[in-house]
């Protein structure tokens, strides 16, 4: 290989550290705003308590305050913003307690620098030491900046949603999975946390709400319906499984994201063959946390049980032919229009791994789907007191 040639090869690999350097930091100077604006917050709070009259004093106070700063630092600290930021230190404020008890950000901002200038003056032969000391104290700064993982326009979205365990749910899904601001509003949007809820105990809920999505068994990956409406159609069109097949695949980042963590694509009618006929998987997914295929079979109207028997043997040969020995057993999905578990149920037996999803292509209002995870509740709430009278 000539220079010439290797020119192209030598650009790459410059071109990935500089973009890598710009998101580290454009990350850095996005996680800066937000702890000031924490502080900013509480600075106002605290100001604020000390007034007689807390509403009017807050607001005459901030109109000032906005004036001033955006004389001095020109747009971002409008009227309209600094109530923001109040609220921001509000939502958070048991998270700011935590904070400054473990290191408050001031001191540490004024010992670290120290410690940077102090390691600057000290020779050669102490270089090794100065590194694992700057080490240290910037492990020390990450712990400090590592309570809040978003930009400030992601804790704009997330500061409007009034269910705290809702609120840490999304965040912790956004810094997870590296959601942007669009892609935290579309899955708000769509009620994922009243779909991924409905279903689970209040032990799941919980889990829900302080470590989100967990993929650990096949029931993980299913939501409650499974959002299509990225597709485009309307429920009184006339469409075939085909046509739904096509919209998926037209729009498969769509659907990937939508059924969650760890997905990845591998074939559409997918065909085995035994005893001279050909059968077809509608869609072949892997789900790299699980360590498992899903098969997933489209079907425009309610189940039916020959279905879940049609599933149950494209499963049966996944497992026997196509899995490895270090993967977990075959998944699959009948992803149909109306689903009944009760027929699931009857039709399956107990250790089968394969289920019936529903879909829709648009949603309810969140506010039914809010009130269905509420009748959810108080359902097993009262088959839990139940339970405890019986055995009493």
């Amino acid at each position: 290989m000539n220079k010439i040639e290797k020119i192209p090869t030598l650009y790459n690999r410059i071109a990935e550290i500089i973009e890598q350097a710009r998101t580290r930091v454009a990350t850095a100077v996005n996680l800066t705003m937000v702890y000031s604006y924490f502080e900013i917050g509480r600075y106002i709070v605290e100001d604020e308590q000390q007034g007689e009259q807390r509403a009017e004093y807050g607001k005459s106070v901030l109109k000032e305050l906005s004036a001033r700063l955006t004389e001095r630092f020109g747009e971002g600290y409008s009227y309209p913003n600094l109530k923001n930021i109040r609220q921001f230190y509000l939502l958070y404020e048991e998270r700011a307690k935590r904070l400054h008890t473990v290191y408050p950000f001031r001191n540490s901002q004024k010992r670290i620098l120290q410690t940077v200038s102090k390691e600057l003056q000290t020779s050669e032969n102490k270089q090794i030491e100065k590194h694992e000391t700057l080490s240290r104290k910037s492990q020390i700064g990450s712990t400090v900046f590592s309570q809040f993982t978003l930009s400030w326009s992601h804790y704009r979205v997330l500061m409007r949603i009034e269910n705290p365990a809702e609120r840490n749910f999304y965040e912790i899904e956004a810094t997870q999975q590296n959601w942007s601001v669009r892609q935290l509003q579309k899955q708000h949007a769509s009620s994922l946390y009243e779909r991924l809820a409905i279903g689970k105990n209040k032990e799941e809920l919980m889990r829900l709400a302080n470590e989100g999505q967990i993929i650990e068994k096949p029931e993980d990956i299913l939501k409650n319906p499974i959002n299509l409406g990225f597709l485009g159609l309307k429920e009184q069109t006339d469409y075939t499984e085909t046509m739904l097949e096509q919209r998926i695949l037209s729009n498969l980042q769509d659907f990937l994201l939508e059924m969650g963590k760890g997905f990845l694509f591998e074939a559409r009618q997918k065909r085995f063959t035994f005893d001279e006929d050909n059968f077809y998987v509608d869609l072949v997914l892997y789900n790299r946390l699980l360590r498992s295929y899903v098969l997933i079979d489209l079907k425009i109207d309610k189940l039916q049980h020959q279905d879940l028997g049609q599933m149950q043997m494209y499963v049966n040969y996944y497992d026997r032919y196509v899995k490895q020995d270090f993967e977990n057993p075959t998944i699959g999905i009948v992803l149909c229009k109306t689903a009944n578990q009760l027929l699931v149920e009857l039709t399956l037996p107990e250790n089968s791994n394969v289920y019936a999803a529903q879909y829709a292509l648009y949603l309810p209002e969140k506010t039914v789907l809010q009130q269905k995870l509420n009748e959810w509740t108080e359902e097993f709430d009262n088959e839990i007191e139940l339970k405890k009278i019986e055995n009493q």
